[in-house]
């Protein structure tokens, strides 16, 4: 199915009617009364605490398609734009649709030198940030296997996991292609390719016995 054609495509404005704070932003769409009020970071943390009945969003001009779009975004957003204190764009306009590999630098400069200095400046923005990246590394933490603590390994287990070693390793290990016997006595080393003698088992552990006399 192919996809559809956005009829519109228009530069808004989401303003927060509590701090007076404001997001310019580019929207492509079929339909005007999609819902969209924007997507940057610091608008969503703006919406999320004074909620979104006290933004307001209004079109300030529409674009004949996409690229004349992200350039005239780009026009307006631009490093003048990001100084103002209550702007919340963090990076030059036009990101949907980069002019140029220039513009894409400038852009990614700008939004990560925005993004650092707000960082310093803005106590609630750090906050909000610190505890997002919180909430993400706490919810990776979950997922991780279990860590091995308080436990301990059988020697079936032991015996299987050096073997593999021995394997990875191969002729470099001085073990390899050997394996341990024992008589209960004592116990040696021999090729794998030795027969077992009588009287002897694998394994290099001794066990306990107590020999019982008349």
């Amino acid at each position: 199915m192919a996809r559809k054609q956005h009829l519109y495509h228009y530069i808004y404005k989401t303003t927060c009617n509590v701090t007076g704070k404001f997001y310019i932003g580019m929207h492509s769409t079929i339909n005007l009364e999609d819902g969209y009020t924007g997507s940057g970071i610091r608008l969503r943390y703006s919406i999320r605490k004074y909620g979104l009945e006290n933004h307001t969003k209004e079109i300030l001009e529409f674009l004949n398609d996409r690229e004349s779009l992200a350039k005239r975004e780009a026009e307006i957003i631009n490093e003048k734009f990001l100084q103002d204190p209550l702007c919340l764009n963090i990076q030059l306009g036009g990101g949907g649709g980069f002019i140029n590999e220039d513009h894409m630098r400038k852009c990614g400069k700008a939004g990560n030198d925005a993004f650092k200095k707000r960082l310093k400046v803005d106590t609630e923005f750090r906050l909000y940030f610190s505890n997002m990246m919180k909430n993400i590394l706490s919810k990776a933490n979950k997922v991780k296997p279990p860590l091995f603590t308080g436990k301990t390994h059988s020697e079936s287990s032991k015996q299987l996991m050096r073997e593999k070693a021995q394997e990875r390793l191969g002729n470099k290990n001085s073990q390899y292609g050997t394996c341990w016997i024992t008589n209960e006595i004592e116990s040696k080393k021999i090729s794998k390719k030795d027969l077992i003698p009588d009287g002897w088992r694998l394994g290099r552990k001794i066990k306990n016995t107590t020999e019982i006399t008349d």
